[in-house]
């Protein structure tokens, strides 16, 4: 698999928008969107994001259903 570095933005709807055309059509491609460390992601967003990666698909198996509401001690809240 050959690398190809492009920079753009993502605009208001979501959609990646490159700054310049690519050369290479009809070719399927992997992403992978590198954001500067000075523009934070906001909680709810990079959430949304860690949950579509496929390498924490294997947390929806049956074998990692280990615990249940009956399971530890609730959390005393001081007033």
């Amino acid at each position: 698999m050959k690398a190809l570095e492009v920079t753009g933005k993502i605009n208001e709807k979501g959609k990646l928008k490159l700054d310049k055309p690519l050369t290479y059509l009809n070719k399927q491609v992997r992403v992978i969107i590198l954001i500067s460390e000075e523009e934070d992601l906001d909680d709810q967003n990079w959430l949304e994001n860690i949950s579509l990666n496929p390498a924490f698909d294997f947390l929806t198996g049956e074998d990692e259903d280990i615990y249940s509401i009956e399971d530890g001690e609730p959390i005393k809240h001081e007033a």
